[in-house]
C-alpha cells in the first residue's frame, strides 16, 4: 500500500500485479476485492491471477512457500517479457518492484545464515537485481507503517504473516525478540552488517573473477581447468565450489571435484546438467547431453558398450592370431597406442581425424562428405575418442595414427553391431 502511494506521489506509471495463491479460502478473495478497490482509487490498471498453488507444490514436491514465489515470479516475468502491449494494460511495464523492507531483508539474511547459503545469503536481497526493484529496502517496517497512517492508507494484515509453520514467521515472531531481550540493538546491528556484507561480497566477487580468468579455459562448449594450477589456489574450496556452481553442482560436490586431482584418468563426478571428467592434468566441465548427443566414458577393455546405435565388444589379441578384416564393423588397433578411458559421442562440426592410409589431418565433414552420406546418415555418425583425439569413426575408418603395424605386439579388436 504504502509502494503504490509512493508511485503515485511520484507520478509513475503503474500497473498493480495481484496473486492470489488461494490459500485461505475467503480472506484470498478478500484481498483481491480490496486491490481491486485500491487500483480504481490510483486509475490504474490491474493484473490478476489465480493459482492452484497446494496442486503446484504437490505436483512438484515443495514447500507452500517456495511454489507460491515460483508461480509469482514466473508470472511477473511474463508480465515483463510481453512483446506487445496488453490490451488491459495499455502500457508495458519495465521494472518490477517489491515492497520488500529493511526487516524482511534482516530476517532473510538470518534464515540464510542457518541454511548455510555464504557470503552471497548474507548480504541478502539487493536494492536492485535486473529488472527487479526493492525501493523500500532502506525503511523499517515501523517506519512504513507510520507513513500509512500519515497518508490515511488503509491496509489489511495477511493471518499467516501470524503462524508460525512458516519459517521467516519463526524468526520474526520468536527469535529476534527474544534475541534483543540479550542484545536490544541486535536488529540495528544487523542491518549495517548487511550493508558489511554487500560490500564483502563485491570484493569477494571481484578476487573470484580474478581467479577464474587464470583457471578457466573455453573451449567450444566445454570448460578446461589445469589441475595444478587449481591445487596452489587458495582458499581451494571456495574456490573450486565458485567455478563449478553456475553449472549445477553444489557446494557439497566441491570437495568430490578437489578428490578428483589424484583420481586417474576419465574418472568424473555430475551435476543434473554437467559432468567434471579427469583427463591427465585437467578437469574438464562438458554438458551431460548436448545437441550432439551423449557421451559415454569406456573405463576399460572388459566392458562392452549398448549405446543408441547399436552394441561394441572390445577384445585384446596377440598379434600371431590377428587377421586383417574387411569389415568395416571391425576396427584392428594397436594396443599398445590405447590408452583408456576412451569416450564414445556424436560428431561435431570441429571434428577432424588422420584417415588410414592418409598422413594430413581431414575435417571430419569433409570426409563424411565425400562418401556421399547424407545429411540424416551424417547425424547418425559415432566416434571413439581417446585424449581429444579421435581413433575410430564407427564403421566408416580408422585413424591412421592407431593402425596395426610391424611393430605391434597385441591388437586392441573393436567390433560394432548395429541395433534394430
Amino acid at each position: 500500500m504504502a509502494l503504490c502511494e509512493l508511485c503515485k506521489q511520484s507520478k509513475f506509471n503503474f500497473i498493480i500485479a495481484h496473486c492470489n495463491f488461494q490459500l485461505r479460502g475467503e480472506e484470498s478473495e478478500r484481498d483481491q476485492i480490496f486491490v481491486n478497490e485500491l487500483a480504481r482509487k490510483y486509475n490504474v490498471p490491474i493484473l490478476i491471477k489465480k493459482f492452484d498453488t497446494y496442486l503446484y507444490a504437490l505436483e512438484n514436491k515443495l514447500s507452500i512457500q517456495v511454489a507460491a514465489r515460483q508461480l509469482r515470479y514466473s508470472w511477473f516475468n511474463e508480465i515483463l517479457e510481453s512483446k506487445q502491449e496488453a490490451e488491459t494494460t495499455q502500457v508495458r511495464a519495465k521494472y518490477l518492484l517489491t515492497a520488500h523492507h529493511l526487516d524482511d531483508n534482516i530476517e532473510t539474511m538470518l534464515m540464510n545464515l542457518f541454511k548455510g547459503t555464504g557470503i552471497t545469503g548474507l548480504r541478502g536481497m539487493l536494492p536492485k537485481q535486473n529488472r527487479i526493484l526493492r525501493p523500500l529496502l532502506f525503511a523499517r517496517k515501523k517506519d512504513i507503517i507510520e507513513f500509512a497512517r500519515n497518508n490515511n492508507l488503509n491496509y489489511v494484515e495477511d493471518s499467516s504473516n501470524e503462524s508460525d509453520k512458516y519459517t521467516r514467521n519463526y524468526f520474526r515472531n520468536h527469535l529476534l525478540p527474544d534475541i534483543s531481550k540479550v542484545f536490544p540493538a541486535v536488529e540495528e546491528n544487523l542491518a549495517k552488517s548487511l550493508q558489511h556484507f554487500r560490500e564483502t561480497e563485491q570484493l569477494f566477487r571481484q578476487a573470484i573473477e580474478q581467479h577464474k580468468k587464470k583457471l578457466i579455459e573455453l573451449k567450444g562448449n566445454e570448460v578446461h581447468i589445469p589441475v595444478l594450477k587449481l591445487k596452489k589456489s587458495m582458499p581451494l574450496e571456495t574456490i573450486t565450489y565458485e567455478i563449478i556452481k553456475g553449472y549445477g553442482f553444489t557446494s557439497h560436490q566441491a570437495t568430490e571435484v578437489i578428490s578428483l586431482f589424484n583420481a586417474g584418468t576419465g574418472k568424473y563426478i555430475q551435476s543434473p546438467s554437467h559432468r567434471i571428467i579427469k583427463n591427465r592434468d585437467w578437469l574438464i566441465i562438458s554438458p551431460n547431453n548436448t545437441n550432439d548427443s551423449q557421451t559415454i566414458i569406456i573405463d576399460n577393455l572388459e566392458k562392452n558398450i549398448i549405446f543408441e546405435k547399436g552394441k561394441m565388444e572390445f577384445k585384446e589379441l596377440p598379434v600371431k592370431d590377428y587377421r586383417m578384416s574387411t569389415s568395416s564393423d571391425i576396427a584392428h588397433l594397436d594396443a599398445a597406442a590405447i590408452i583408456f578411458p576412451l569416450i564414445l559421442r556424436k560428431r561435431r562440426q570441429s571434428d577432424y581425424f588422420y584417415p588410414l592410409g592418409m598422413q594430413k589431418k581431414k575435417k571430419l565433414n569433409r570426409f563424411l562428405s565425400d562418401l556421399k552420406l547424407s545429411l540424416t546418415e551424417k547425424e547418425n555418425i559415432w566416434l571413439l575418442e581417446m585424449n581429444k583425439k579421435i581413433i575410430w569413426i564407427i564403421g566408416k575408418r580408422i585413424d591412421d595414427r592407431f593402425k596395426v603395424t610391424g611393430k605391434t605386439k597385441k591388437v586392441l579388436q573393436i567390433r560394432f553391431t548395429a541395433g534394430d
